[in-house]
């Protein structure tokens, strides 16, 4: 099957044979010049009737006659192929936009990412990562190929307005990542989620200082600004540089072995009772680092005779392995 562009290209090559083969004839069969012969032959192809720019023989007249039947078949040809790529484009264009809007439909539990650009690519690359399901709401048409590219179910349209947020199923989102390069939008994108869904974890982008107060005041979760980040990042790696490493190598799923992740106490599960000793001994180079039970500030480095609960949430590091038996161990029954 050929693909839309060859076979307008190929209707495309077939008139052009029809002019060159008509320009030929009339310079062989009339002796018109080459400007003449290519003028009679467009306009007999075309049809529109100026007439004939110097009188034609018999042959050049049957010649004439050979050369209407023939363009007419390749003209209809051309029509036809051009009305059948523009009916399939736009059929396809609904089919998918259709087959887009069930897998968003389907989604629960999400998290909705708004704005594809460096960073908002970065959290998507860091939510698949972590096995989590993304919805993607861009504003920007012409990064549709690469939306579509992703893999990631996604809706073009702007975050500011409700019913965008409501089709990327806000409503049923466990959380609201605003990462657009607009701090007015961001702040408006906040507003409508918080609006929408007062319950919702909603994680902001800001450029600077005032703007990441603004989104927290707008009902931000958490605003962050990528620059200060990145400078304090710098800073330290200059200052305090075997900190960033340690940092770098427990950074969740970048160092070879080890990560630094979170567990939940799920309700029934066999850790439930257990000293933070016990938990640590239940998998080998694994240590917990961090506790935080309901609304209570995290606990850095619980004491080890500390039972945990069901409920609380732990900060724990080590190799893969160990996080993997660990959480085994947290799931609920």
């Amino acid at each position: 099957m050929l693909s839309p562009a060859q076979r307008i290209a190929r209707a495309l090559l077939g008139l052009a044979g029809i002019i060159a083969l008509g320009t030929a004839g009339y310079m062989l069969v009339a002796d018109y010049p080459p400007l003449d012969a290519v003028y009679m032959t467009i306009t007999t192809i075309a049809t529109v009737g100026y007439g004939e720019i110097r009188p034609l023989s018999p042959a050049g007249r049957i010649f004439t006659m050979l050369l209407i039947l023939g363009s007419a078949g390749v003209t209809l040809y051309l029509l036809g192929q051009l009305g059948q790529v523009l009916v399939e484009t736009g059929v396809r264009a609904v089919l998918q936009r259709r087959a887009m809007e069930r897998k968003i439909e389907a989604l629960s539990g999400h998290v909705i990412v708004c704005g594809y650009g460096r960073l908002g690519r970065i959290v998507v690359d860091e939510l698949a990562r972590g096995r989590a399901s993304v919805a993607i709401v861009e504003c920007d048409l012409a990064k549709e190929p690469e939306l579509a590219r992703s893999g990631f179910p996604y809706l073009l349209g702007s975050a500011t307005r409700d019913e965008v947020l409501l089709h990327a199923g806000i409503l049923r989102a466990r959380a609201l990542v605003v990462a657009t390069g607009s701090d007015a939008d961001n702040v408006y994108i906040t507003l409508a989620g918080r609006e929408l869904s007062p319950a919702l974890e909603i994680h902001a982008r800001g450029e600077s200082e005032g703007a990441v107060r603004r989104l927290i005041q707008a009902g931000a979760t958490r605003a962050v600004s990528a620059h200060q980040l990145g400078g304090v990042r710098l800073a330290n790696g200059l200052l305090r540089p075997s900190v960033v490493e340690f940092v770098e190598i427990t950074h969740p799923r970048v160092g070879e072995r080890v990560d630094l992740e979170e567990v939940r106490i799920g309700v029934g599960s066999s850790s439930v009772g257990l000293s933070v000793r016990a938990l640590e001994q239940s998998a080998p180079r694994l240590r917990v680092v961090g506790l935080k039970r309901g609304d209570a500030s995290m606990q850095l480095v619980p004491d080890e005779d500390l039972a945990v609960a069901a409920g609380d949430l732990l900060v724990v590091i080590g190799e893969r392995e160990s996080l993997e038996r660990i959480a085994q161990i947290a799931a609920p029954v």
